[in-house]
């Protein structure tokens, strides 16, 4: 048991040099963001199982705070509604069921978050896709060698591990750090 864990706590550590390398696109995405906060956008988050959590998670932090009492930060995530996931999914598709939201709540000054360890997840793409046609700035959270997500982003953070579990966990301290950067920003 000792050396699973060591094992694991060393699996983090090389995770956490693939999130360092990424520091520059970690700035690139503060700024995005900030720049949509203070044009009146939003933040709207979209993942599925562990991504759906991290995405929930992360709006929490901007709307609620992350370290300190402020403003509230407009922020959601779209895998909260089940009443519009099972009608979206059961009437068009689960492929569908981002891209129906972005359709009917993003803006073009809001940024939609796409978090997907594979980066090739069908329903991602397509919610990134209609981002895209109503020029929507996106950004990538993904895993691997990026997949698909990596190419059709505007900006992408990429943990280049086949890890899943350490990807999901560099994932949300990278979110928890631009949660940090952002709220000191703009209060």
């Amino acid at each position: 048991m000792d050396k699973i864990i060591a094992e694991s706590i060393n699996n983090h550590k090389e995770a956490l040099i693939l999130l360092e390398d990424n520091l520059p696109v970690i700035k690139e995405i503060c700024d995005i963001f900030e720049n949509s906060l203070n044009r009146g956008g939003k933040i709207i988050f979209m993942g599925n199982g562990g991504s759906a959590a991290d995405a929930q998670h992360l709006a929490a932090e901007l709307v609620g705070r992350f370290k300190k009492d402020r403003k509230a930060l407009p922020a959601l995530a779209l895998s909260v509604n089940t009443s519009i996931l099972t009608a979206v999914g059961n009437d068009y598709g689960f492929e569908q069921i981002f891209s129906r939201q972005i359709e009917s709540l993003a803006l073009p000054e809001d940024v939609v978050v796409a978090i997907s360890t594979s980066g090739n997840s069908p329903n991602i793409l397509k919610g990134v896709e209609t981002a895209k046609k109503k020029k929507i700035k996106t950004v990538g959270f993904s895993g691997k060698d990026g997949g698909k997500l990596a190419e059709c982003v505007d900006t992408c953070l990429n943990i280049s591990s086949y890890d899943t579990p350490r990807v999901q966990e560099i994932h949300i301290l990278a979110g928890h750090l631009i949660c940090e950067v952002i709220e000191k920003r703009l209060t």
